[in-house]
């Protein structure tokens, strides 16, 4: 019960016992408290064992503890991450030549990034004047299905839980589309203004995934950033038995993709991917003066101009060095398996 574990938190004095009686405490603590993944028994989806690599990747972004905010600080560990956003673009289908995008903490920070950049791609005026200057209620459409985060994303930026819709489900769980398009009209006549679409790549309860191809035409035809969150089921693009299933992933504006679960690296390890080269600066951008400037007129960008977390970890090196130990190829053979 909490009162006992509460109790066993507070056992030991502080600065009063022995380092090995510290440690001894803290992994007997993890084992008698914890959903404990590392077990042969464990066979969790979302936050599988961490492989050795990842293992191993934890502990040197720890030791050499790097700071990404400022590109200067960190290059390598800054590119590592350019580089994996990159790849991963291309896997996804996106063109090699407008893939953008950033390391974030899990799918739903993730997926709140996704809404910022579809705000500000499609009110141009929001960054100075915030919703207050809009004269009509944004709205987003997701399935039934998907996952909290959008409404919790709607709720932190200010949009509130009213501008979500959620648009019911057929007998295979997936979005029905003739009532998205109905949802849409009426929100249009009723002086709303749509300007998001989220297709679900693998829902949190049945894994199932939307007519991503149909989705991406809707939203083409009304004007709606269309955001694909594949936190789950994104990883299927790493087997080529599987890939198939994400057909019109390609066509999304944006990607929401968590690596800590297929690719079973350490918690939290998610990447935020997007088409439009110029969003992430135009949402997260701005002026300081104590920032490093040693980097200044190199063609590089400060992370922290394109995120919305300023001083963060290596997130990256997790994904890095598991993919140089094992291969593209090795996740396929794994996940097929």
């Amino acid at each position: 019960n909490a009162d006992e574990i509460r109790g066993y938190v507070r056992k030991i004095a502080v600065g009063k016992e022995s380092p090995e009686t510290v440690l001894s405490h803290v992994l007997e603590g993890m084992k008698e408290y914890a959903v404990l993944t590392p077990h042969p028994k464990y066979f969790g989806l979302y936050n599988p064992r961490a492989n050795f690599a990842g293992i191993l990747a934890d502990l040197i972004s720890a030791t050499f503890n790097p700071q990404l905010a400022a590109w200067s600080h960190s290059p390598f560990a800054v590119e590592v991450e350019n580089y994996l956003i990159e790849e991963f673009g291309k896997r996804f289908g996106l063109p090699a030549d407008s893939i953008d995008g950033v390391f974030a903490g899990g799918g739903a920070e993730a997926n709140h990034n996704a809404l910022l950049c579809a705000i500000n791609f499609h009110f141009p005026e929001y960054e100075e004047k915030g919703f207050i200057g809009l004269r009509n209620r944004p709205v987003i459409y997701c399935s039934a299905e998907a996952h909290h985060s959008v409404d919790k994303a709607a709720k932190l930026v200010g949009l509130g839980f009213d501008s979500v819709r959620h648009v019911p489900v057929r007998d295979d769980i997936t979005m029905n589309h003739e009532v998205l398009l109905e949802m849409i009209t009426k929100d249009e006549e009723a002086g709303n203004e749509p300007f998001m679409l989220i297709g679900t790549a693998g829902t949190t309860g049945t894994g199932t995934i939307e007519d991503l191809e149909l989705l991406a035409e809707i939203a083409l035809d009304n004007d709606l950033w269309f955001h694909v969150d594949g936190a789950y089921g994104g990883g299927a693009i790493l087997s080529e038995n599987l890939k198939s299933e994400l057909a019109g992933i390609e066509l999304a504006d944006s990607i929401t993709f968590d690596a800590h679960k297929w690719m079973s690296v350490p918690m939290a390890t998610s990447l935020f991917i997007t088409r439009h080269t110029d969003i992430l600066e135009k949402t997260f951008r701005i002026n300081t003066e104590y920032m490093p400037k040693e980097a200044k007129g190199m063609d590089v960008i400060d992370p922290f101009t394109h995120s919305i977390q300023w001083s963060r970890r290596f997130i990256g090196l997790k994904v890095y060095l598991a993919l140089m130990m094992y291969g593209w190829d090795g996740y396929g053979q794994i996940l097929d398996h």
